[in-house]
């Protein structure tokens, strides 16, 4: 009977075991690898050249990464490049997020799915205008840290971090039977000041540990001969990057110094590019990034457009660059996708090149999603940060003589309160000044609950405030995104130095850290709005053009009769000046249309309802239109169209407020 019952088992696990040796011996017949002598990658022993473009998982909703990864392979795409940012799985040391919007596993077996190969930069640094290049700011909490080096303090960490992602990427890898056909080491090593080949050689060993050493292993450098020195290595596959109207044939001759066979690659063709706030939105014409394709692709290039669709820097995670200018919510690049999805005339333009050189797949191409402008909506003024100090602080303040950085307590993203006394009478106007530029990065003063003014990064370093001897000075200050590429991207925030008063340096400091977003989803979010007038808001005394920072919440109803509702909308201020705003406990980013070019955020339909109302809650730093006895200046507006191309005019707080279109009631 055992040797019965064993011979059932084994006849009822034939077919399993088949499967299994059948997948097994179809992943040990995938490869991708380079043929020196035809200068050309293999993809399964035949010549393949991929047409690739990079799309940012981390800037898209889940709910959105099939329709744009559909949309990228109906132009003619078979690859997509993607980033994985450290910062944005292990926010803080030890606690890793993989789930959700951070499923980048999921992501990567969707793309595979569409039939899309995946070029993997898994950093550990990455730039991508994000928030200090991907690298957790934590690794601050070590002030001599050596960043993107082999000082043994940062490589314990890549090694404990790479120890957790490369193992769940190795099962993707396309010799595996996943997608992923190459893996980058690094990111444009060559424009860093280091030029450490000790990290190079520590990254390389780490990657070959964890994912084998079948798999092709690249680097990627700028078209000059010194990056390219810089960041490349022995073993690692070199590849240049360069944007249209670039010398095509000089770049690769910088290529072939470095590998002198093997495909050419551009790892980064540039579709359009960054913008910063106070700047003009950047475009890049179809036509210059249509000519320079083609002409890449009759050569027989290997080419990646970065970006094919740009996205959303969603709550605090946009980058800066240097001297200080933090790039803007909206990370639309003039992309072939914009930054909600939409088709463009570029998209189009690139796709008729491709389908030159390879078959575009046939069938409909995912239209571009609807947008609804839900109109008005009233806002009420609940809180100011001060008093609501108990709420956002509930561990209360860190005492100290002197200020301490936001790492330095612990305060990775946001906002921190300084506060200490005058040491003296300031009836008269006295200079509060930063030395050194010790405010990093935007300041919000106020004495005894007046506002005084602004202090800023590299803009306004001394402030004259008044107050008598003893009265409380507060500063909130915001980190508007750390530096994401150079060498100053060990990037402090906070009170980095002393603050002085009329030459004098202030001492004993209150410094809260404030948790802004457990306070939305537990405080603010919850408020109904239901049996409340509407508060208008009272102004101290005071000799500035500013408010207190201060909570508004307002509701809106979506008709759940109306057919295909919700639907993806942009929400703009008319009449405010700067801040963050939440709908629904999503942190949707910073808005400062006092700045531009910037005007409306995007919201993606998916984090609206239509079975409760939904909750708006805006943090306003410097200056809202609330303080008027007219109701309806205190609104947000949505609206249907993206505007992310305008600079502000003088006139800009008083425009856009005639309309008292309320659509959609606040409740």
């Amino acid at each position: 009977m055992p040797a019965l019952l064993g011979r059932v088992s084994f006849l009822l696990l034939l077919p399993l075991l088949l499967v299994s040796a059948r997948s097994s011996h179809n992943g040990s017949q995938r490869t991708f690898t380079i043929d020196y002598n035809q200068d050309s990658f293999l993809k399964d022993g035949q010549r393949f050249r991929y047409i690739s473009g990079s799309i940012h998982y981390n800037r898209i909703p889940r709910f959105y990464w099939k329709d744009r990864l559909l949309k990228m392979r109906m132009a003619g795409l078979n690859a997509i490049q993607m980033y994985v940012p450290w910062n944005f799985h292990e926010p803080q040391p030890g606690k890793y997020q993989f789930s959700g919007d951070r499923d980048v596993e999921y992501f990567i077996r969707l793309a595979h799915e569409l039939e899309l190969l995946v070029i993997l930069r898994p950093g550990p640094y990455i730039c991508a205008e994000w928030d200090m290049g991907g690298l957790p700011a934590w690794l601050l909490e070590n002030e001599s840290i050596q960043l993107r080096s082999s000082d043994p303090n940062y490589l314990a960490a890549v090694e404990k971090w790479l120890g957790v992602l490369l193992p769940k990427m190795k099962p993707l890898l396309y010799q595996n039977g996943g997608p992923i056909i190459t893996v980058q080491v690094e990111n444009e090593y060559g424009s860093y000041v280091s030029c450490d080949y000790n990290y190079l050689r520590f990254l390389q060993k780490c990657f070959r540990h964890h994912l084998g050493d079948s798999v092709l292993l690249f680097t990627t450098d700028g078209m000059n001969e010194k990056m390219l020195h810089c960041g490349t290595l022995q073993g690692l596959y070199a590849t240049v990057d360069f944007g249209p109207g670039s010398n095509i044939t000089a770049a690769f001759q910088i290529q072939r110094k470095f590998e002198p066979r093997g495909p050419l690659v551009n790892s980064e063709f540039y579709t359009g590019w960054l913008d910063h706030w106070g700047g003009e939105h950047s475009t890049v014409s179809t036509a210059a990034v249509t000519a320079t394709l083609h002409n890449m692709l009759a050569l027989g290039v290997n080419v990646n457009m970065y970006m094919f669709i740009g996205g959303t820097n969603f709550g605090y995670w946009n980058g800066a660059n240097m001297p200080y200018a933090p790039q803007p919510t909206s990370y639309d690049y003039d992309a072939p996708l914009s930054e909600a999805g939409d088709l463009t005339e570029k998209y189009f333009a690139v796709r008729d090149v491709i389908r030159k050189f390879q078959k575009v797949p046939e069938g409909p191409i995912p239209p571009s999603t609807p947008k609804f402008a839900y109109g008005k909506v009233a806002l009420n003024k609940l809180t100011t940060v001060e008093e609501a100090l108990n709420i956002l602080s509930p561990t209360g303040p860190i005492k100290s003589v002197y200020p301490l950085t936001f790492v330095q307590v612990k305060q990775y993203f946001g906002f921190v309160l300084y506060r200490t006394t005058l040491p003296e009478n300031c009836s008269n106007p006295t200079a509060l000044s930063a030395p050194m530029g010790g405010i990093h990065d935007r300041a919000y003063v106020s004495v005894n609950g007046v506002p005084q003014g602004v202090l800023e990064r590299g803009k306004e370093l001394t402030l004259n405030i008044t107050g008598e001897a003893g009265a409380t000075l507060d500063l909130l200050v915001e980190n508007m995104g750390r530096v994401n590429y150079g060498i100053f991207n060990n990037d402090s925030k906070g009170l980095i130095t002393n603050l002085t008063l009329h030459n004098r340096v202030l001492t004993d400091w209150l410094i809260f850290p404030l948790n802004t977003e457990e306070a939305v989803l537990g405080h603010f979010g919850g408020w109904s709005g239901h049996g409340t007038s509407h508060h208008v808001e009272t102004r101290p005394h005071s000799s500035s053009n500013f408010t207190l920072p201060a909570f508004y919440v307002g509701n809106f109803s979506i008709p759940s009769e109306i057919p295909d509702l919700p639907q993806d909308t942009f929400i703009q201020f008319p009449g405010w000046t700067k801040g963050q705003v939440w709908i629904n406990g999503f942190n949707l980013g910073r808005y400062w249309p006092a700045r531009g070019p910037q005007m409306t955020l995007f919201v993606p339909q998916n984090i609206l309802v239509t079975s409760n109302p939904n909750t708006i809650v805006v943090l306003e730093l410097e200056r809202s239109p609330c303080v008027s006895n007219d109701p309806y200046l205190c609104t947000v507006e949505f609206v249907d169209k993206p505007v992310i191309n305008k600079l502000p005019t003088h006139s800009h707080l008083r425009t856009e407020l005639g309309s008292q279109d309320f659509r959609f009631h606040h409740q």
